[in-house]
């Protein structure tokens, strides 16, 4: 399994960004895929989740309005859209699966909120 995170860097608040992770090793279209992130001195958070299918995601209450989460099974990515942004959304931002039991990570993307 690997996964790799791109398109973070440094935006004002209230801007916006578009992070990827691209998937391989595995069967991409048939697992639930996660973003999670992770604040300096805080503990890894989820951000959200989308079904396998993109069907349905859910949220954490802090990005929920402002983040989408969609796939593209034909390209084995999957993708968050994080939009109002905000400097409390500072973090290095990780996509994850669980495959065959085990929770696989990619090596994260750092985003920066500051003005």
């Amino acid at each position: 399994v690997q996964l790799v995170e791109s398109g973070g860097g440094l935006v004002q608040p209230g801007g916006s960004l578009r992070l990827s992770c691209v998937a391989s090793g595995f069967t991409f279209s048939s697992y639930v895929m996660s973003w999670y992130r992770q604040a300096p001195g805080k503990e890894r958070e989820l951000v959200g989740v989308v079904t396998n299918t993109g069907g349905s995601t859910i949220y954490a209450d802090s990005v929920k309005g402002r983040f989408t989460i969609s796939r593209d099974n034909a390209k084995n990515t999957v993708y968050l859209q994080m939009n109002s942004l905000k400097p409390e959304d500072t973090a290095v931002y990780y996509c994850s699966a669980i495959v065959s039991r085990k929770r696989s990570w990619g090596q994260g993307t750092q985003v920066t909120v500051s003005s």
